[in-house]
């Protein structure tokens, strides 16, 4: 039976196309379609697109043009800051890696791949005794319940072979914002590269690259009302950093591979809009957030994940003791409401949320969480209506669970 009406509470997943970022699209799917290469007309136009996007983007997080690289999006940013940095950088007395146990797939595997895999192995240049002798060290950071990284932790980890920190901005699943400027200066002052996986919050929270001492940041377009397959890394000038991929040299030589123009110009205006709009924007999702929190958690067995205050203004994270969150999630779905359980990435895996085991929860407190993530087209009806479903969702779930 198809649902009456359709309430999308995904955004953290990703979020539809702006009609004002479509727009400034269409003319570079059709008209404006050269390559950004090419010598004639066409290209040129195409590379002033591309020049501009890049240089809208910079002054948004207080970066210069040259200093943004374009990509596919956040986890191809996260693989290139994580990887990239470690291979120019390993010495034998430079093979250290922080990072913490809540960060996303993207950090956390190119940081496995790192501590379990050699270059030699990746590129397939001849292997050596001294190569084989530079393996990575990474260490995992503890976070305390809400999901916040301590910058004493950070700075006690550091050692005179730690080559990079990399902590996200906020977590996608919780929504805890960490004190980013707080840790990167620890990192300039240790001299250490800092890295922040931004991708929840560019255009959300206001970023200056300066002023919070980041060195590389990973952000993304889909997940503020621009298009799937654009992202960008930002690497500050005198960073010493390999290629992702190699070919026509597209990037400063750091990403070949011919752009996607029209989606960059995309990624640029809907950053644009989101800057623009991001103070307004976060009261009014702030108090739909708090609002649905403070009734959702009237429902008994009921507990909030991730910080109280320190939060991203769309994101809510509640566990229901004693049911699983894919149950509760398909239950929803057939009332037209669209949410999560975690992040989209993993939402295949069986596997309970890594975030929610780092901040203690047991593995059928993790199994039990919803995720709802507001967006700008949410309305105090549409939370209305998820509250007055889901405590009978909820009610009826637990009189099957095999957990009670």
């Amino acid at each position: 039976m198809k649902a009456k009406q359709r309430i999308y509470m995904d955004h953290a997943a990703t979020t539809p196309v702006d009609s004002e970022v479509l727009k400034e699209m269409q003319p570079y799917f059709s008209e404006k379609f050269g390559n950004a290469s090419s010598l004639h007309s066409f290209g040129i136009e195409a590379r002033d697109a591309l020049e501009d996007a890049r240089a809208r983007i910079a002054r948004i997080i207080n970066a210069n043009t040259e200093e943004i690289i374009f990509t596919s999006g956040g986890t191809e940013a996260d693989n290139m800051a994580i990887k990239e940095i470690a291979f120019a950088n390993r010495t034998k007395t430079k093979n250290h890696i922080i990072t913490t146990k809540i960060e996303h797939d993207a950090v956390l595997e190119s940081c496995k791949l790192l501590e379990n895999a050699q270059k030699s192995e990746i590129s397939g240049a001849p292997k050596s005794k001294d190569f084989e002798r530079m393996g990575f060290e990474i260490t995992y950071l503890d976070v305390d319940k809400d999901g916040l990284v301590k910058p004493v932790d950070v700075e006690k980890a550091i050692t005179p072979k730690t080559l990079l920190v990399s902590i996200m901005h906020a977590n996608n699943e919780i929504g805890t914002i960490e004190p980013i400027s707080e840790i990167g200066r620890i990192c300039r002052e240790k001299r250490v590269y800092f890295h922040t996986d931004a991708v929840q919050t560019f255009g959300k929270l206001p970023i200056d690259v300066k002023k919070m001492n980041i060195d590389l940041l990973s952000a993304s377009s889909h997940k503020i009302y621009g298009p799937k397959g654009a992202g960008f890394l930002y690497i500050r000038k005198g960073t010493k950093i390999g290629a992702l991929m190699h070919g026509g040299g597209h990037e400063f030589g750091l990403r070949s591979g011919t752009e996607n123009v029209a989606g960059i110009v995309g990624m640029a205006k809907a950053a644009e809009l989101a800057s623009k709009n991001m103070f307004e924007e976060n009261k009014k999702l702030c108090k739909l957030r708090d609002y649905m929190i403070k009734e959702l958690l009237k429902i008994p067995g009921t507990k909030l994940n991730g910080h109280s205050s320190l939060r991203l203004a769309n994101n809510i994270n509640i566990s229901f003791n004693k049911i699983e969150g894919e149950s509760i999630l398909l239950h929803l779905d057939k009332f037209g409401i669209a949410a999560s359980t975690g992040s989209a990435c993993s939402s295949k895996s069986l596997e309970p949320s890594h975030v929610l085991l780092a901040l203690g929860l047991s593995h059928i407190e993790a199994h039990g969480s919803l995720r709802l993530t507001l967006g700008k087209s949410n309305t105090e009806k549409d939370a209305e209506y998820v509250l007055k479903v889901l405590p009978k969702i909820v009610k009826d779930l637990r009189k099957l669970s095999p957990l009670k």
